[in-house]
């Protein structure tokens, strides 16, 4: 089959490496022009046009995707199945319904839970025990298209965004291959979603970002991990952000009054890091960055710098 791939991030590399890899005919790789990136807002080119050059696929950049002049040109190029991972744009009518066996998308959740932009940040803050990576025929909907193939994962307790992404990356990678085989050979029908069970995972929004100190040390605890290593959990300091990159749960028993204690309170600096008081019990900082700093584990952070007992994270300045 002649492919048409569009994706751009490091999640959709794994994808384009195995189907050259597997022997598929590559004939264009799709993905978002070059931007500004890093302190130094440098022109840079995404991950997967990066990748494409050293595979030898061609590569384009449109700016835009609408109207009949992009799907005119992709259609030079008669491609049988055109497969999106995380490309980063909602394709019009004009490519969904362009190749003869359709879009096929790589999407990072055991469809239809998780529909949306932030499906592993979203299940990683919500507690998920387990996800997936799930391939399916694309539709006019948000990945509402009939699923071809799934596969689960789990999610560990200590299993950040990074460590999560990437082993979801290279699954999505192997079952996109496994797909495009079984349609080849015709032992392959989509099964449409049960929308009653739908859930979302709407785009990430400032808000996500803030800790609230009320809520229960579990709920705090997923969050941290669940933005790492982007955009990162944060709370407040003296007039500064500081972000909050690494918590554990002490599992001690606190003293009978460290209930009554105003969420956010310090509760003592210690060797291994700074103690906190959440909603339901105490969280230990170990890993964290002050706004202009890096990022640091405490016990690199607190030398020459204190924060005492008694301080309160998270007031409004």
């Amino acid at each position: 089959m002649r492919i048409v791939f569009m994706g751009t991030p490091d999640f959709a590399c794994p994808s384009l490496a195995a189907l050259v890899r597997a022997g598929h005919q590559v004939v264009l790789a799709v993905t978002q022009p070059d931007r500004p990136r890093g302190r130094g807002r440098k022109l840079s080119p995404p991950p997967l046009k990066v990748l494409a050059e050293e595979l030898g696929v061609p590569v384009c950049q449109p700016e835009k995707i609408q109207g009949q002049d992009f799907a005119g040109y992709l259609a030079g190029y008669e491609p049988d199945v055109i497969v999106v991972v995380a490309y980063g744009r909602i394709l019009p009518a004009s490519i969904l319904h362009l190749p003869p066996r359709g879009c096929i998308n790589v999407h990072a959740s055991l469809l239809p839970a998780y529909r949306g932009a932030a499906p592993i940040h979203r299940a990683i803050m919500n507690g998920e025990s387990r996800t997936g990576v799930t391939t399916m025929l694309m539709n006019e909907g948000m990945d509402t298209g009939d699923i071809l193939l799934q596969e689960e994962e789990p999610i560990g307790d200590e299993d950040n965004v990074a460590a999560l992404h990437d082993r979801l990356a290279h699954k999505g990678a192997r079952l996109l291959v496994r797909t495009l085989d079984e349609l080849m050979a015709g032992t392959l029908q989509g099964i449409p979603q049960d929308n009653s069970q739908a859930t979302y995972a709407p785009p990430l929004r400032r808000d996500d970002e803030l800790i609230d100190w009320q809520r229960p040390v579990r709920d705090i605890y997923n969050r941290v991990r669940g933005l790492d290593p982007w955009p990162g959990a944060c709370t407040t300091w003296a007039g500064r952000v500081l972000k909050i990159w690494r918590v554990s749960l002490p599992g001690a028993p606190l003293a009978p009054d460290s209930r009554r204690v105003k969420p956010g309170t310090v509760l003592a600096e210690l060797d291994s890091g700074l103690l906190v008081q959440g909603g339901d019990g105490a969280l230990l900082i170990s890993e964290l960055q002050l706004q202009g700093g890096k990022r640091l584990k405490w016990s690199e952070f607190s030398r020459g710098r204190s924060i005492p007992a008694g301080t309160v994270l998270g007031l409004p300045e």
